[in-house]
Parts: structure tokens; C-alpha cells; sequence
């Protein structure tokens, strides 16, 4: 077990700088991914609306209310590996006249279509929040998908918009994210990167811009983890008129064959999932090294649009459905991976963690009639400060977490300045015993009074249950002082701290 009993001050330091070209943090960066999978949709998200559990047009009203919460900017659907078997007219109409069809991706279930295009985009309607269609490429057709776009966008007279307005719909979604397929390299059909890259030109090409609202945001299939290659062909190959973003897939998973347990992990688990976390500033990096190659001027964004931890499943659970707890070490990659992102938010425009409830790293965990809310869900709610606010860059200088002779960056940071010009600073401390001063220099940024905010807890395994939901929340936090321009913070093992200016 890791715990905060040893307890030893090292420092680290960090210097704020001027934003110089006001660079804006997405809140599309604060994305999530809801999949038909396992129990994600189907007693996760949605109950249906003859259920006793209170809903909204068959969505639950307690996930509902936590998604406003954290202000979830998009959500991804319908997959993953499900989006390249899903057709969306299977999912349109009177119930009773949907087709019931085998989820063979995740467990072998029936899938009823119950929860379908209409269900989902009145869902991001009700939440706020921006829709990421994830298209069939790898069993579908090009007719399929651009119909669909025609189906949720068009406003004037045409076949789509007719049906659409037939089943009970009159205005479009306007929908601008769309996912042209998922993971072309395994599940979406085990393509070469170069047949993806044709395949793909002839897809965005009949993705036609029917709301007129200045053109649809496009998403080529991207790599995984460091198949740089595949970035390299489908910067080449595709014409940048015809695409806006590139994905990028990659899990904190020690091992595929062997993912350990999500709670009663050791520390060489912790320290190898907090190894995998962290790459992702190196995969980022030589990413946009080859993208920045064919791409001086920026125009295409990188999207990592599956992100997060991955363990065995639960015990007693299907092994298909995915679902596993989620601890302190899950507020760890939350808490580090989403300071990665904002520091490359020149780039990184949207993101989306895996998934949303009762699946992989969740936000939300569902059992009957009870919620829970999950570390990741409160780091996730004490960064909505960086939402479109301004980046600051930082320079850190800091200080390592050692384990069996290896070493891993302790501290992680990022920094942002709201539209009122109030600065936040969020720090991770990933080390499972020490405690780690830093000392933030603020150089020309003249900053007030702060409040601070801690998630932490006394053992990295410690988790919330449908028992104790409250067992992990934020608190308040006052373990730093401000003086002559420089902020002094003491954090404690395994945390994650918020300042933010009053």
C-alpha cells in the first residue's frame, strides 16, 4: 500500500511568464467520451423515461446536473470501436421500429437503438455542451455519413431534413465536430495508413457544410500511442482544405496483457501507470514535430480524443464492459495529464477523457439509483477555471520522484489568466510519500489574494463508494503564503492543488 506517512520537504521552482501571444486553453480540452459500451449509455447515462430513477426524456437527472457542474464543454458518441459497427438510421424513428442488433465489440449484447441520434444531441442541448459525432468509416458507406451530416445540420428542404423533421425534430443540431471513424489502424478495419488517407479525402469530401455556419470540423483517425508514422502519411496525404484536426489515442495501461487491479495496486503499478501518464508530453511533442512539418501556420489541431487510465476489470464484473474503480491515482493522471494539455493548448484543441460513466477512468459511477462522483470528476471540476482562459507559460525546475532506482518528474503546473484577469495555478504532486515545496515566482503578473482548493486523501488507493461518496472531495486549502511576489505552496503527497485569485 502507498501511503503519506513518510513525510520529507524537497523544493521545486517555478517561474510564471507574460503571456506573449495569448494563447487560449480550449475548454474543449475538457472533454469526454460516451461509447455504447458496457454500462455507459444503458443504466449510466440513460434509464429510459418509464424509469423510477428521476430523468430527463429517459436521462438521468443526477448525471445530468454533475455534467453542468464541471461545464463538459463537448462529448464524443457514439464510439470507439462501436462508431465503425453503429448505423445511425438503426437509431431514428418510433421505437418499435428500430432494429435490435449485437454490440460485438464490448460484451455481446443486445443493443435496442433506444438511445440514438435524437437522444444524444437533445442531451448536449440540455448540457451545453458541443456534440463530436464519431462517423462510420470501417462497415459504413460515404452516402451513410454524409447523410447524417445532412440529417442533423441541414435547415432548408432536402430528403435528410424532411425525415429528420418527420421524427419530431424541426431545427437542426448544427453539429460541428465529426469524427471521420475511429482507430482505422485496429477496430475501425485494420487499414494501412496510407488507404486511410484516400479513404478519407473521399469521405470529408461529401461532408457537406449544410448549416453554412463557416464549415465543419473534420477528424481524421489518428495514431496510437507512437505510431508517428501514421501522423506522418495523413499530414502528407490529405490536403489541409479538407481536414481541421488529427487524433491521438493514448492510455496510462502498464501493460495490455496485464493491466493490474484499479484499487489494491502496489506502488511499482502506481509508479509504472504515472510512467505511461506522463509520456504523453513526449508523444505530443513528436507529434507536433511532424505535423508542425507539414503544418507551419497551425491551421490543424491535434485531438486527443481518448485519454486515461486502463485496469483490469472489477471483480464479478463483465470482462467487455469495462468497468473499473477509480482512485487517487486516477486524480494523479487527471490532475497531470490536463496541466500537459493547457501547456500545449497552441495545439491540443480538444480532448476527451475515457468515458464518462461506468467506464474506463469515469467521472461518475451508477449502481441502481445511487451516483457517485469519482476523484477524476473533482479534478475535472477544479480546473474548469482554465476553460478559454489565457495560458501562462511556466518554467519549472523540479525536483523527482524516485522508486526502485527510477525517476519520474513530482510536480506538474499550469497557469492561466480568466477573461476578469484573475490568475489560477494548478499543481499535481505525483510522489506516493513526500511532500514537495514549490516555490512559484509570478515575474511581471501582479496577483491578490488567493484561495486555495486540495484533493487528497490518506492512501493512494482510497476511493469513493456508493457507501461513502464523500470519502474523497475537495477542501479548502491554505498551505501557502504570497510574499514579495512569489507564492510559496506545500504539497502534500499524492494531491492536487488549485490557487486561484479572488
Amino acid at each position: 500500500m502507498c501511503s503519506s506517512l513518510s513525510v520529507l520537504a524537497q523544493d521545486a521552482q517555478v517561474s510564471l511568464q507574460s503571456p506573449e501571444d495569448s494563447v487560449v486553453i480550449s475548454r474543449h480540452i475538457y472533454g469526454h467520451f460516451a461509447e455504447h459500451l458496457g454500462r455507459s449509455i444503458y443504466d449510466g447515462l440513460y434509464v429510459g423515461p418509464d424509469s423510477d430513477i428521476p430523468n430527463t426524456d429517459g436521462v438521468r437527472n443526477d448525471i445530468i446536473q454533475a455534467l453542468k457542474d464541471i461545464q463538459i464543454p463537448n462529448l464524443r458518441w457514439p464510439g470507439g470501436c462501436f462508431a465503425d459497427t453503429y448505423h445511425w438510421k438503426d437509431g431514428i424513428g418510433p421505437q418499435e421500429d428500430r432494429p435490435t442488433i449485437v454490440n460485438t465489440w464490448w460484451g455481446g449484447v443486445t443493443e435496442d437503438n433506444s438511445f440514438g441520434t435524437h437522444n444524444f444531441l437533445n442531451l448536449c442541448e440540455e448540457l451545453g455542451a458541443e456534440p463530436y459525432l464519431a462517423g462510420n468509416v470501417g462497415s459504413g458507406e460515404v452516402k451513410e455519413l454524409s447523410d447524417w451530416v445532412q440529417y442533423v445540420n441541414h435547415d432548408g428542404v432536402s430528403p435528410m431534413a424532411k425525415l429528420r423533421r418527420e421524427n419530431g425534430r424541426e431545427k437542426p443540431w448544427n453539429v460541428k465536430y465529426w469524427g471521420v471513424g475511429n482507430e482505422m489502424w485496429g477496430c475501425g478495419g485494420n487499414m494501412t495508413p496510407e488507404f486511410y488517407a484516400n479513404l478519407y479525402r473521399q469521405y470529408a469530401t461529401f461532408m457537406g457544410d449544410w448549416n453554412n455556419s463557416g464549415g465543419l470540423f473534420r477528424i481524421a483517425s489518428g495514431a496510437s500511442e507512437d505510431d508517428y508514422h501514421w501522423t506522418e502519411v495523413l499530414m502528407r496525404d490529405i490536403p489541409k482544405h479538407l481536414i481541421e484536426g488529427v487524433a491521438l489515442h493514448s492510455y496510462s495501461v502498464i501493460e495490455w496483457n496485464d493491466k493490474g487491479p484499479a484499487v489494491e495496486f502496489s506502488e511499482d503499478q502506481y509508479f509504472k501507470t504515472m510512467t505511461k501518464a506522463l509520456r504523453m508530453e513526449e508523444l505530443i511533442n513528436k507529434h507536433l514535430e511532424i505535423m508542425d512539418k507539414y503544418d507551419p501556420e497551425h491551421e490543424v489541431a491535434l485531438v486527443v480524443d481518448e485519454w486515461g487510465g486502463w485496469y483490469n476489470v472489477e471483480e464479478g464484473t463483465n470482462p467487455g464492459f469495462l468497468y473499473q474503480q477509480n482512485t487517487m491515482r486516477d486524480a494523479m493522471i487527471a490532475g497531470a495529464t490536463l496541466n500537459i494539455f493547457n501547456n500545449h493548448a497552441d495545439r491540443v484543441k480538444m480532448a476527451n477523457l475515457a468515458q464518462t460513466v461506468n467506464v474506463l477512468q469515469a467521472v461518475a459511477l451508477t449502481k441502481e439509483e445511487k451516483m457517485l462522483l469519482t476523484p477524476t470528476y473533482h479534478v475535472m471540476r477544479m480546473y474548469t477555471v482554465h476553460h478559454d482562459a489565457t495560458l501562462i507559460p511556466v518554467e519549472l525546475n523540479g525536483v523527482n520522484y524516485t522508486y526502485n532506482g527510477k525517476s519520474l518528474p513530482a510536480i506538474s503546473v499550469s497557469a492561466s489568466k480568466s477573461e476578469e484577469g484573475k490568475i489560477h495555478i494548478s499543481l499535481v504532486n505525483i510522489d506516493s510519500k513526500k511532500t514537495n515545496t514549490v516555490e512559484i515566482n509570478l515575474g511581471d503578473l501582479e496577483a491578490g489574494k488567493m484561495d486555495g482548493e486540495i484533493l487528497s486523501s490518506a492512501n493512494l488507493q482510497d476511493h469513493n463508494t456508493f457507501d461513502d461518496p464523500g470519502n474523497i472531495t475537495p477542501k479548502e486549502f491554505k498551505d501557502f503564503k504570497i510574499k514579495n511576489g512569489t507564492i510559496e505552496v506545500t504539497l502534500p503527497p499524492f494531491s492536487v492543488v488549485m490557487l486561484s485569485e479572488k
